[in-house]
């Protein structure tokens, strides 16, 4: 807006000189009364033109300004002396300061045009890249309440196993218990069918030899005859009582 605002004034100050130097000049240099007109430096100086370039270029802070309109200022005080025509000069001045700026406004709309292009390329960038992080914020959430259910089963599965271990170490017990229960009546039963076993030993070996003893040797006054049935009834006892402890021994 500033460039813009520029261009407008110095082509403004370029007309005020068209419209109004072309008489004077005219005038001025087809006479030898020149000093008379615009023979003095403080004519040109306070001009309208100089007036207006030395306040635009205050309010813009233009450099450029200035130096037009010092260069301006000079050609007042010098043109004159060299024989040239100072409107001419200032004239042409002011035309190249236009087509100065109008250079720089042309590169400035450029580099506008450019910068706007890679803004909307940073825009189109920067909301892919929102994109972007919003689906792995979303995939970072999925993850989240993923892992809080896999730590909830995990917890679940740990009771279950501390439940399971404390039930296998009561097992354990019972079967360290019940070992030590069997060694005990392992023993037992194993010394109990030893005893049994011998004793039927004895009473077969004793009721077998009674028939052959009674054969052999005469007949003496019988003092005491063996009660075979009673031997029978022992001894069939002490069978199932064999039968019991060896299949205790067998479980």
């Amino acid at each position: 807006a500033g460039r813009e605002e520029e261009l407008k004034v110095i082509a403004e100050a370029k007309k005020i000189l068209l419209d109004t130097s072309a008489g004077a000049v005219s005038q001025t240099y087809s006479f030898a009364q020149v000093a008379s007109t615009l023979n003095t430096r403080a004519d040109l100086v306070r001009s309208e033109v100089v007036a207006m370039l030395r306040k635009l270029a205050k309010r813009q802070h233009s450099a450029a300004l200035s130096q037009l309109a010092s260069r301006v200022a000079a050609v007042a005080r010098y043109g004159e002396s060299n024989g040239e025509d100072p409107f001419a000069k200032v004239k042409g001045l002011i035309v190249d300061m236009i087509a100065k700026l109008e250079r720089q406004l042309a590169d400035e709309t450029d580099e506008k045009a450019y910068c706007d292009e890679q803004m909307s390329k940073t825009e189109a960038k920067k909301s892919e890249l929102e994109d972007d992080v919003a689906k792995m914020t979303s995939k970072i959430d999925q993850a989240a309440a993923k892992s809080a259910t896999l730590k909830e089963e995990i917890a679940e599965l740990q009771g279950e196993l501390a439940a399971l271990a404390k039930e296998q170490a009561e097992l354990d017990k019972i079967r360290a218990e019940t070992h030590a229960d069997y060694v005990t009546a392992k023993a037992d039963l194993e010394l109990g069918l030893s005893g049994v076993r011998k004793a039927l030993q004895v009473l077969r070996d004793y009721y077998a030899a009674a028939p052959a003893a009674l054969v052999q040797q005469p007949a003496v006054p019988e003092k005491h005859s063996k009660a075979a049935g009673a031997g029978s009834s022992i001894i069939g006892i002490l069978e199932v009582c064999e039968s019991d402890f060896a299949t205790g021994l067998a479980k």
